[in-house]
């Protein structure tokens, strides 16, 4: 298993990791199988997303931000509970089919990280690949 591990820049922000998974596929020596991409923080997220339109990633943090407002009071005692509930909503893992040493993802498809507490000096992101 191999960890990526980064820091975030801002309070809420996406990036795709789709290359970084790749590359990892690639090393793994693994031509046919399943990777598996987990983050452990319960206010991140990994997801399947759309990679090519820069301005859809600030849709999807908006309509987050409409789901679950930082400003709204909750009854949780951190003063981070909308980003638990985006993590949540978006959810920590994903799996995708690997053939030919490739990740099948979709023409417009991407491997997304998504940070809604930081920033912060170190998130982690796991990654699995299994022979099938």
């Amino acid at each position: 298993m191999k960890t990526m591990s980064f820091p975030t820049s801002h309070k809420t922000h996406l990036m795709d990791i789709s290359k970084e998974v790749q590359e990892e596929v690639i090393k793994s020596g693994v031509r046919d199988g399943i990777c598996i991409i987990f983050t452990p923080h319960t206010t991140t997220s990994v997801f399947l997303f759309e990679n090519q339109d820069p301005a859809l990633r600030r849709d999807l943090l908006n309509s987050l931000s409409r789901i679950a407002p930082s400003e709204t009071l909750y009854q949780h005692s951190g003063a981070n509970a909308a980003a638990h509930l985006k993590s949540s909503r978006m959810g920590n893992s994903v799996s995708v089919p690997v053939a030919n040493a490739h990740l099948l993802l979709g023409e417009w498809q991407g491997i997304f990280f998504g940070e809604f507490d930081g920033p912060r000096q170190k998130r982690d992101v796991y990654i699995k690949v299994i022979a099938g």
